[in-house]
């Protein structure tokens, strides 16, 4: 029987309910505690009877091995799931954008008790974030001056520059390249130069409401940590479910034209060797960024003319570059053309050079693609090369990732099944792959109507 007690306090009334259930290992009661508060305005009989009511429910959740924790915060629950994630294996990346988004989240719920989360206290959130002006790092900074000739008559490289303030050079890069930084970064990177931030930078700040995808990313996050918390029974429900987030249309995927790709590569002819041979890969085997970068020399197969995609190679503020699995953490063997085999040949014996060239100073590693002394790469620093790669030759804008749907919607429209399509990029499952290219599995589907036409119901 549950034990209620009312408390009239300086704030109003509230009532303590105690539930009782067996002893303990060492002969002591094990009670549970529930405070119940009751809706403004309630009448002392209103009240009583609601009062029942919640007691009652609260120990037939008892029963049922269901303990309400009244007393933990969302942010304290939430720092223990993601340690749970930690020692579960959860990848660095996930960990640490779980830390990056919690402290927004915190500072809206994070004060809430686990038990008095609402859906509506989550829509709430869900609509600030939606309104204008709402971003933290709202204010960006442009280049206006070139700031590698800065540095040139400076006499700085950006390694120096890195020493002196701190600041990875990968973090700083962007600006070396005329690309947007953020103000931390360009006051950092000004006082490194000895200018003032306005005298080398153009600031603009950023007052656009976030993105339907960016705060379903919050969401997510919030319905993980709350999902945790309803399979250890520390609430009846998770409140994310019933929550109404912002819908997210998918967009088509954003893929290369077959004469752009053409261009492309005639374009690459005229490029370095290591630079051709890394772009020629995310070209031919849909294979992600970090992938590429993180192939070994062993993972060559040169007789088979195939790759072993095993790892990947990443990067994070807080981490650094550091090598991980797969996005799935599975292995898989991709077929590559002859003329990828001859590319990787030609690359070797550059490569080879290389270590001739540095001598003691050579640092050695398993990596195919690295700096010019041997060592690792940062993978960032692709993205980059490519930005600067399609402004040179008047391309359209090149990502790493758009090579891979660019395969992707090639590979589906001349006749690949979807299967095997989903196995080269590697999706966990095949479902992952007809989602993002539904348009061009249409397409082929369209294609293929025709050509059944044609064969069965218009010949001559």
């Amino acid at each position: 029987m549950a034990n209620i007690k009312r408390i009239d306090g300086k704030t109003g009334v509230a009532y303590k309910i105690t539930v009782t259930s067996g002893r303990s290992t060492d002969g002591k009661q094990v009670r549970h505690y529930l405070t119940w508060k009751p809706d403004p305005g309630m009448t002392d009989k209103q009240m009583e009877k609601a009062v029942q009511k919640a007691a009652f429910e609260f120990e037939q959740q008892i029963e049922k091995g269901f303990i309400a924790d009244n007393r933990q915060t969302f942010a304290q629950y939430a720092e223990y799931v993601v340690g749970l994630k930690e020692r579960s294996g959860a990848k660095r990346r996930t960990v640490e954008l779980y830390r990056e988004l919690l402290t927004r989240i915190n500072a809206a719920i994070g004060h809430l008790k686990l038990t008095d989360i609402r859906p509506q206290h989550l829509n709430l959130f869900y609509a600030n974030m939606a309104e204008a002006g709402i971003r933290t790092a709202t204010i960006k900074a442009t280049p206006k001056k070139d700031i590698a000739a800065l540095m040139k008559s400076k006499k700085l490289t950006s390694a120096e520059i890195a020493r002196s303030s701190g600041m990875a050079a990968s973090t700083f890069r962007p600006a070396v390249h005329g690309q947007t930084v953020s103000k931390n970064t360009a006051d950092t990177l000004a006082a490194a130069l000895g200018y003032k931030t306005e005298t080398l930078f153009k600031l603009t700040q950023d007052t656009s409401p976030l993105s339907a995808r960016t705060i379903l990313g919050y969401h997510r996050v919030i319905s993980s940590v709350l999902s945790q918390a309803e399979k250890e029974m520390l609430i009846p429900y998770n409140p994310a479910h019933r929550a109404s987030p912002p819908k997210q249309e998918r967009p088509e995927t954003d893929s290369f034209q077959p004469d752009e790709l053409t261009r492309i590569l005639e374009c690459l002819e005229l490029e370095p060797v290591k630079w051709r041979t890394i772009t020629h890969l995310l070209i031919v085997t849909g294979c992600r960024r970090g992938e590429i970068m993180g192939l070994h020399w062993d993972a060559i197969d040169w007789k088979r003319q195939q790759l072993r995609i095993d790892r990947a190679l990443l990067y994070t503020p807080e981490s650094g570059i550091y090598e991980d699995t797969t996005k799935t953490g599975e292995t898989r063997f991709i077929k590559v053309p002859s003329e990828t085999i001859q590319l990787l040949k030609l690359y070797r014996a550059y490569y080879d050079g290389l270590k001739v060239k540095n001598g003691d100073r050579w640092i050695e590693s398993e990596y195919v693609f690295t700096r010019d002394d041997g060592g690792v790469m940062n993978p960032d620093n692709v993205t980059q090369w490519l930005a600067n790669f399609s402004k040179k030759h008047g391309l359209p804008p090149i990502h790493p990732h758009k090579f891979r749907h660019t395969m992707a919607s090639l590979l589906i429209y001349n006749g690949t099944d979807v299967l095997t399509v989903s196995k080269r990029l590697g999706h966990a499952q095949v479902s992952t792959t007809t989602d993002i290219y539904s348009h061009a599995i249409k397409e082929a589907d369209e294609r293929a109507a025709e050509s059944i036409a044609d064969v069965v119901l218009r010949r001559a």
